[in-house]
């Protein structure tokens, strides 16, 4: 998937909510939806494959492997996923992109953490020196192209605004897309940070991991620079609760009867079960000439 969709979203004068979806149900029901783009998180990745948190248990591979099991039910909708730090040095960064690029990743977001990190929302984090951290957009964007790149930093918890602000101008100048500077949620702070970046699109995140945050107008962040709003893991939390919900009224009742449940129909259309009957359709690529 090329990142030039990806990359039209960034420059549009508009703000685009990219939500996350984590496996190929999710990733058709955002579709369905309208969502212009989608998001995996590692945070979700790290839950769903091993019932792990967000420290540094899952790696790029299998960030990707996942992500190949979204790409066809996206039918061609970007795709934005975690990259953690790059996984180490700028060399391993590279690799990282590289195998995303084989994934069909539309986008990265890299981030500025000493590795292996904490979770962005966690107290103790710390940030590695801004000219590595530069030097990791550096190497993306000139060595692999083909995928949109948004540079994340976390200095905000860790040194301030005012580090933040010259992290985020070394990493525009290094080549990257966007800047994504986490915990920045004020919209004065994000204006100053526009006014020090004209022209350089900024990404925010939505997670609920970041507790309660100030729920602002898409005209007012549109107006400071903002193009991205992720919603990470909204979608799946909404899913674990209706699944615990569930779980309860089975357990309490013996029946799932009185939860509010997706339709059994819906269901088998999101995954194809009409299609996967003709086995014309299940065996024959689609689009070749017989």
């Amino acid at each position: 998937m090329s990142a030039d969709e990806l990359r039209t979203l960034l420059r549009a004068e508009t703000v685009t909510h990219v939500p996350g979806v984590y496996d190929p149900v999710s990733a058709a029901l955002a579709v369905r939806a309208g969502h212009k783009a989608v998001h995996l998180s590692g945070a979700a990745v790290s839950a769903l494959m091993l019932g792990r948190p967000d420290l540094g248990f899952v790696h790029a591979t299998q960030i990707a492997d996942r992500a190949t099991t979204l790409i066809p039910a996206l039918g061609g909708v970007p795709l934005l996923a975690d990259a953690d730090t790059g996984y180490g040095t700028p060399l391993h960064a590279v690799w990282t992109a590289l195998a995303y690029v084989r994934a069909g990743i539309s986008g990265l977001h890299i981030e500025d953490q000493v590795s292996p990190k904490r979770c962005g929302h966690l107290a103790g984090k710390e940030v590695i020196d801004a000219g590595l951290a530069a030097a990791k957009i550096k190497a993306l964007a000139t060595e692999v192209p083909e995928l949109a790149v948004i540079a994340r930093t976390d200095a905000y918890g860790v040194n301030g605004l005012d580090d933040t602000i010259h992290r985020c101008r070394l990493f525009a100048e290094a080549g990257a897309d966007a800047v994504f500077p986490e915990g920045v949620d004020d919209l004065g702070e994000l204006a100053t940070l526009h006014t020090a970046l004209p022209g350089v699109p900024i990404v925010v995140n939505r997670s609920e991991a970041g507790g309660n945050r100030p729920v602002l107008l898409d005209s007012d962040l549109a107006d400071v620079g903002v193009r991205l709003v992720l919603h990470p893991v909204a979608a799946l939390l909404a899913a674990l609760r209706a699944a615990s919900l569930t779980y309860r009224a089975i357990a309490d009742t013996g029946s799932a009867a009185g939860v509010d449940r997706l339709p059994w129909a819906a269901f088998t259309d999101l995954v194809g079960q009409d299609a996967a009957l003709d086995l014309d359709a299940r065996y024959i690529p689609g689009r070749l000439e017989t």
